[in-house]
């Protein structure tokens, strides 16, 4: 059995020490990506085994809120590489969110906000961009590649990768997650219009979403009706964090 794994360079010439170009991907549920990331102009990312084990630790809890499954990972000096499936077609996302976290985690305490400040307005400005063509379809390429795809998918999937709640995108994820919180609140859409901006039950569900899914705070805030997503953003960090379930932690290979 053969199964194709896509090569992605998510090297970047930013200021930053990992960062993902904007070029576009092509996402599709199932997909299974090579994934290299260096840091900026070479430098070193990985200082000693702590800096290891607090990448580890940032990727199980990256793979929590994405749902990918990591089937090998490789972490050098100044790059690293990933094996990783994505049951729901996320990579940009999941990767935006895994550098962006690392990173600032070993940064100062001011320069965590400017780079969460920088890159929520980087993930608004790319929330208006036009993916219509790489999304509407799942592959690339001639009617007989198609089907070549499906034969090899259809020898090693099994039935974990038919969960309905793994196949929905990181959108529709934070939609059923709204109307779940709606539900248990006993609110219609009118509620979010009338109850005030920072209501602290608004909160609790912008909490959730950051907690579970990577959609920014720029969707937040307009689909919670919270004003603008600084707005938000000032509310969550005034916010005691709901802890996360316990996760695997994964192993630091000698």
């Amino acid at each position: 059995m053969q199964v194709s794994v896509l090569t992605i360079d998510t090297t970047d010439s930013g200021c930053y020490t990992l960062t993902m170009p904007r070029e576009l991907r092509i996402e599709y549920p199932g997909a299974i990506y090579h994934v290299l990331n260096r840091g900026d102009q070479r430098d070193d990312i990985f200082l000693d085994d702590e800096d290891r084990r607090e990448f580890l630790a940032t990727l199980e809890e990256c793979r929590g809120k994405t749902g990918w499954e990591a089937h090998a990972y490789c972490l050098m000096r100044n790059h690293f590489h990933l094996v990783i499936e994505t049951p729901r077609a996320n990579l940009v996302a999941g990767m935006h969110w895994l550098s962006g976290v690392y990173t600032k985690r070993g940064d100062s305490e001011a320069g965590r906000e400017m780079f969460a400040l920088l890159m929520e307005r980087r993930r608004a400005e790319e929330a208006t961009a036009d993916y219509g063509r790489i999304r509407r379809g799942w592959f690339v390429g001639s009617e007989r590649f198609k089907q070549e795809l499906l034969a090899a998918a259809s020898e090693r999937v099994g039935l974990s990768n038919y969960g309905a709640e793994r196949q929905e995108s990181d959108m529709q994820r934070a939609e059923r997650i709204v109307r779940e919180e709606m539900g248990r609140l006993g609110w219609v859409e009118q509620d979010l219009r009338s109850h005030r901006k920072g209501d602290e039950r608004k909160v609790g569900i912008a909490g959730r979403l950051r907690q579970e899914t990577t959609v920014s705070l720029k969707w937040i805030a307009q689909r919670l009706q919270m004003g603008s997503w600084t707005y938000v953003s000032n509310l969550l960090h005034g916010t005691p964090a709901v802890k996360p379930p316990a996760q695997q932690q994964l192993p630091l290979c000698q």
